[in-house]
């Protein structure tokens, strides 16, 4: 829990029809990634939805808001990441932001979700970190350049992989400092990888 800007990642199992009810938040930039299943969003602000595998919710909790989420089918179980990212500017105007990225149809390279100038359409948040994720088949690999930033964060969503050189698996962190790049390789039965760019 802790490194840079990134404040943590919970790894949540949702069963049918439950989740977490309204509460509130405030100056954190706070994003979702749906892993498998939907996840039904409701907020203060007015906004709603359905999450589903491949899309990244983002919300700007800024000066304070409140929001629930809940497994949308009462019959499947859904898995996501949410995660926290310190802001750079605190009391902002809360906002909300969903968008679906093509990661099942262009496999094997990094898709940028988030930054802070929403380049390469990706979505806008308030921190000075790049959010990247890639979907990798067997053995496939993906590299990322440092060049601006000195720190990042590698989270393995799902399978394996080896990042420079280290073997992760599901579930696995890890964090990097003084390095050029990261080149994650996916082991024999692919891997769906989360890489922040952290300064």
């Amino acid at each position: 829990m802790g490194f840079r800007g990134l404040r943590v990642i919970n790894e949540d199992h949702v069963a049918a029809g439950q989740g977490f009810g309204t509460h509130p938040h405030n100056d954190m930039e706070i994003v979702t990634w749906v892993l498998d299943g939907a996840l039904a969003h409701k907020d203060s602000l007015g906004s709603g939805g359905i999450i589903r595998p491949g899309e990244l919710q983002h919300m700007s909790a800024g000066s304070g808001i409140r929001h629930s989420e809940f497994n949308a089918s009462q019959t499947d179980p859904v898995h996501l990441l949410q995660i926290w990212v310190l802001p750079s500017r605190e009391s902002i105007q809360p906002s909300y932001g969903q968008k679906s990225f093509p990661i099942a149809e262009e496999p094997d390279c990094l898709h940028l979700l988030a930054s802070p100038d929403a380049r390469e359409g990706s979505l806008k948040w308030v921190t000075d970190a790049d959010l990247f994720v890639a979907r990798l088949s067997a053995r496939a690999t993906a590299s990322h350049p440092f060049t601006t930033r000195k720190y990042g964060w590698v989270q393995v969503a799902r399978g394996s992989a080896t990042v420079n050189g280290l073997a992760l698996k599901q579930g696995d962190g890890l964090a990097i400092s003084d390095e050029s790049s990261a080149t994650i390789a996916a082991g024999p039965e692919g891997a769906e990888v989360l890489l922040f760019d952290l300064a």
